[in-house]
């Protein structure tokens, strides 16, 4: 194991389909420590990150599987035949926890992929640090134990005894949950952020897992879609608004819907950006459910460095930090809710009625969380938000929620007397 390794939530899940499938495929952003994590269960490795490795593994594809079990392929999907090899090896040899894929991209020819893996290849999506893990969260609070013992007094918080401020939280989004910011002297770690942004479109060994993304591309269009998936954070901004701004700000005299696309995928299959989908509900009511995803990113710190958003400034635009803390909470609560086996959604109706993530359990149970920047004002908001959403879902005759839950920026704990819980993101933990 690395000095100084941090033990990440991801463990237990991944020990568990270690040993319910053949192969896990461990995949998330560049540097978010697949690798590291992964090679805490493996037994033997062979890493794709040279070009001799690769060129061997392309031309002799079944040499990467062999060693003794698990057995860690590292950036499986440069030499993209090694998936079909698996398949075709647990056909004719099933044992459990047989291999561990980790992948910074999607393949980039999905067509050479002969089959989904299933039954055979589990995924988990891996990451970076959420506050608990880099150990900024007081971790008082168990996301878990809330669930599970629905009316539970909470901890003793006051918001004078927190020592989590504002100004730490800004900082702390700036900074990211990147392994390699996190270790890093807290005078460094900002710079060690930007050096990290930089050099995600920066490609100069041609064995970089992003090398056959951004083959091609105009890398200044890129980093203006980016920006524009910055500017659209935690909303549900049309892609064709986007597409217009980038036309309207003079970067490109023409740019058709196709080629657009094609960038914004780009930023998805390197698990930069993604859509968090909205949850569909079939309401009796004359309110339509909005179906649109919104918009958020990996790591909130590549929004705010793609627009050389600092600390100061990001705490000198409250409307703007509200935006980015959510995509910020949002990061933490995919990493707790893995860990619980739930999904996330976002909720948006044309009545106004929105909830911020809605956690979906396997049983059919939910948990619905208003994320908010501390302040009474927020704070009633959000319970009000939260209480108003039970009593639609009553009318209708739906499950109600099992937890209400206002997420903050900082301050203290408390239970609400409508049964609405209120819990700063340093204080949670799984």
């Amino acid at each position: 194991m690395e000095k100084n390794y941090r033990k990440r939530i991801i463990e237990a899940e991944l020990e568990r389909k270690l040993h319910s499938s053949g192969c896990v495929l461990v995949a998330g952003p560049k540097f978010v420590g697949k690798t590291t994590t992964c090679a805490t269960k493996a037994k033997s490795i062979t890493s794709l990150k040279s070009n001799e490795a690769v060129h061997f593994a392309r031309l002799y594809p079944s040499s990467a599987l062999r060693g003794e079990i698990p057995h860690l392929i590292d950036e499986w999907q440069k030499a993209p035949e090694i998936w079909n090899l698996i398949r075709d090896d647990l056909d004719k040899d099933y044992v459990f926890g047989k291999y561990l894929l980790t992948g910074s991209t999607t393949p980039v020819d999905p067509t050479t992929i002969q089959h989904s893996g299933a039954g055979r290849i589990t995924r988990l999506i891996m990451r970076p640090f959420s506050l608990y893990e880099s150990g900024e969260s007081l971790g008082i609070v168990s996301l878990r134990q809330l669930l599970e013992n629905p009316g539970m007094e909470l901890p003793t918080l006051l918001p004078e005894d927190n020592p989590f401020t504002l100004e730490q939280i800004a900082f702390s989004m700036c900074r990211g949950g990147w392994p390699i910011s996190c270790l890093s002297p807290k005078e460094y770690a900002l710079d060690v952020t930007l050096n990290y942004y930089e050099s995600l479109f920066n490609i100069e060994n041609e064995s970089d897992e992003f090398l056959s993304f951004l083959k091609n591309k105009d890398i200044d269009l890129l980093k203006a879609i980016l920006k524009e998936n910055a500017r659209a954070v935690s909303s549900q901004m049309k892609r064709s608004r986007m597409l217009k701004e980038i036309l309207e700000s003079g970067i490109r005299s023409t740019l058709d819907e196709e080629t657009f696309l094609s960038y914004y995928r780009v930023l998805e299959n390197l698990y930069i950006t993604y859509e968090l989908p909205a949850w569909n509900l079939n309401l009796r009511s004359s309110v339509a459910v909005r179906t649109a995803p919104t918009h958020h990113f990996f790591d909130t710190s590549i929004a705010l460095a793609s627009l050389g958003i600092t600390p100061k400034r990001l705490l000198d635009d409250k409307e703007s930090f509200g935006l980015f803390f959510e995509d910020f909470a949002l990061r933490d609560l995919f990493v707790y809710a893995s860990a619980l086996r739930a999904d996330i959604r976002h909720y948006r109706d044309s009545a106004g009625q929105e909830v911020d993530a809605v956690l979906l359990f396997p049983d059919g149970e939910y948990a619905t969380i208003e994320i908010k920047t501390a302040s009474y004002k927020g704070i009633e908001e959000g319970i009000s938000s939260l209480l108003s959403f039970e009593a639609k879902m009553e009318k209708n005759q739906l499950k109600k929620p099992s937890l209400k839950l206002v997420l903050t920026s900082h301050g203290g704990c408390l239970r609400d007397p409508r049964g609405v819980y209120v819990v700063p993101l340093s204080a949670l933990k799984d």
